[in-house]
């Protein structure tokens, strides 16, 4: 190298070779696995994958050979947690902070935005001199700042609202060839979902061979609808389960060999060893068992009780492996104290050495001592609820976990240990359990309060205008249009408002749409039906609404508009002052009746 180190004692002068060796190497494909590298770290968090949802947990219906292999050389939590429903995780694993502080406790209605003020994982690894980026489903936010790519990701590649062909989503997703957003960019892909969030995660890892990243890979698989490959379905088709569970766990294999896929090149690129490589998922299982109308059940759930969405162990105990070779966590190893999704953010800043100093309550803590085989146990308690409602409400589908225990609904009292499927209340035996994980849970939800509040989507920032905001989006106990098969159905009629910031006073254009502005449909147009399969569900034609005006209502604004016959959308305008508003935008259809606005774009001229 033609440096002279003649000045430097032999320690030092060591250590300098090293680390310039470590600089000139670009071509060693082994350069990351170096003792003064930093780890590499990968999350990868399917969706409504339950505990039961692994050959390697006794499913004797599923096949998922890579997953099982990955979950022998690694160390498994068997007690982790997570919320009981998609929003809640990954505001959990984002922030290490429980959802209903944040804006995050339900999957639509206004309730499934990540409020601004909260710090990333991502931001914290980006502000450590780590090279961010997240692959998949997002469903913290659609509009700026509350996308991926605002919240410290400098590199997202997603879909919108909670899952492909959801209503924020790309006009007629559904899984196969779609248009996904690249930094809010739409861009069209060739290719099955799962297949192009793990690809293009492959790419990324690529790109990166020379800098530590942090990578959230986050497929919207095995969401509903059950769209799947047919040559995975085919696996399942002479299994004694149903057609969607058949196509369910079609789309879990499919997981399993883009898990493969993964590890494979990691260990081909010499980038395993020193990779903090996480396997998990976001909730319990969507279609692993199902209710038949016989009184019967199809499928398996490893005897939990419950499935996605419910507070009993089905609901939120989810699989947990990590694999981290060159950092010392045991490999074939099992664990059972309690862990959860809010231990994340801490746990890996610890493990990558960040300076990290958490902003605001944490609800997780760093559980690398447990992780690494520390012989103390933590004594601890934790909470999960469901909500699924504009405000959370004390006591709601609560749950209060420690590792032996769970109180639910605030009377029963289950011993996990003895009981892992929670069928004897063991309430009136242990009453001074009881009493503990009520004062805990008393606590905790008066710590919770003066968080709750609602995101605002901003009106007039430069750095995002215009803003279309979605009926995913708006603030209502009515029955939302979630997603598109509801918007083509058009018999969803909710009333409810937008949460939103006027940030510039100004003159504002509305545009009220009834599809999407990509769709190019006119405002009474019948969208055209898309046939299904038996492995792909088809969409129905487009319901005509006969609109004859529009209406918007924001502070102290009010302004309406006929409709012309072949219009796209109303136009309408009005001039708004800097403040904090609730936004009406709705259409008057011929018959009398009101008709929300499914899609509403707002432009400052």
């Amino acid at each position: 190298m033609g440096l002279e180190l003649n000045f430097l004692d032999k320690k030092t002068a060591t250590y300098l070779v090293a680390a310039l060796s470590l600089i000139s190497c670009n071509d060693d494909k082994n350069t990351s696995n170096d003792e003064f590298a930093r780890p590499n770290v990968i999350i990868i968090m399917t969706d409504d994958q339950g505990y039961g949802d692994l050959a390697y947990h006794g499913n004797p219906y599923l096949k998922t050979p890579n997953l099982d292999q990955f979950a022998t050389e690694s160390l498994e939590l068997t007690n982790f947690h997570v919320g009981t429903t998609c929003t809640p995780t990954r505001a959990g694993i984002m922030t290490g902070r429980n959802a209903n502080r944040n804006n995050a406790w339900h999957t639509i209605a206004g309730c499934s935005i990540l409020l601004k003020d909260e710090e990333t994982i991502a931001e914290v690894f980006a502000r450590n001199g780590y090279r961010t980026a997240m692959f998949g489903k997002w469903h913290l936010g659609d509009n700026y700042p509350f996308r991926p790519h605002d919240r410290g990701f400098q590199h997202a590649l997603y879909h919108g609202g909670g899952g492909v062909n959801q209503t924020p989503d790309f006009w007629n997703n559904n899984y196969f060839d779609d248009t996904y957003f690249r930094n809010g960019m739409p861009e069209k892909f060739k290719g099955y979902c799962t297949d192009i969030w793990f690809d293009e995660a492959i790419k990324y890892i690529d790109q990166t061979r020379d800098e530590a990243f942090f990578l959230y890979l986050a497929p919207n698989a095995a969401h509903a609808p059950f769209n799947v490959p047919e040559k995975y379905f085919a696996q399942y088709e002479n299994a004694p389960i149903t057609t969607d569970q058949k196509r369910f766990n079609g789309m879990i294999s499919n997981i399993d060999d883009n898990v493969g896929k993964l590890l494979a090149h990691l260990k081909e690129t010499g980038r395993y060893d020193n990779t903090i490589l996480i396997f998990t998922t976001d909730n319990g299982t969507a279609k692993g068992i199902v209710d038949l109308n016989d009184g019967g059940t199809s499928g398996y759930n490893a005897g939990l009780r419950g499935t996605k969405g419910s507070h009993y162990d089905g609901g939120h105990r989810v699989p947990f492996f990590i694999s981290w070779p060159q950092g010392n966590i045991p490999q074939k190893a099992r664990i059972n104290d309690l862990a959860a999704h809010v231990d994340l953010l801490p746990t890996l800043a610890e493990f990558a050495g960040l300076n990290y100093k958490p902003k605001k309550q944490l609800d997780g803590s760093s559980i690398a001592n447990i992780i690494r085989g520390g012989a103390n146990p933590m004594d601890r308690m934790l909470v999960v609820d469901t909500q699924r409602n504009q405000r959370p409400e004390k006591g709601r589908n609560s749950c209060v976990m420690s590792t032996q225990w769970r109180l639910v609904n605030g009377n029963e009292l289950y011993n996990i240990l003895d009981d892992p499927g929670q069928k004897t209340d063991v309430a009136a035996q242990h009453l001074g359990q009881v009493a503990k994980m009520q004062r805990f849970y008393e606590d905790w939800w008066t710590s919770i309060l003066p968080d709750i509040r609602y995101a605002e989507i901003p009106l007039g920032d430069q750095k995002s205008n215009p803003v279309l905001i979605t009926i995913h989006d708006m603030h209502s106990e009515d029955n939302l249009p979630w997603n598109q098969m509801q918007i083509r159905k058009g018999d969803l009629s909710p009333k409810g408002f937008y949460s939103i910031k006027v940030v510039e006073d100004g003159t504002y254009q509305f545009k009220l749409y009834r599809y999407p502005p990509q769709s190019g449909l006119f405002l009474k147009a019948a969208a055209d039906e898309i046939r299904g399969s038996l492995v792909v569900d088809g969409l129905p034609v487009g319901q005509q609404i006969d609109a004859q005006s529009a209406l918007v209502q924001i502070g102290d604004l009010t302004v309406k508009t006929d409709i012309n016959d072949n219009a796209a959308f109303a136009v309408l305008t009005g001039e708004l002052k800097k403040g904090n508003y609730e936004l009406i935008s709705k259409f008057k259809l011929a018959n009398g009746t009101e008709f929300p606005s499914y899609y509403t774009e707002i432009l400052k001229l």
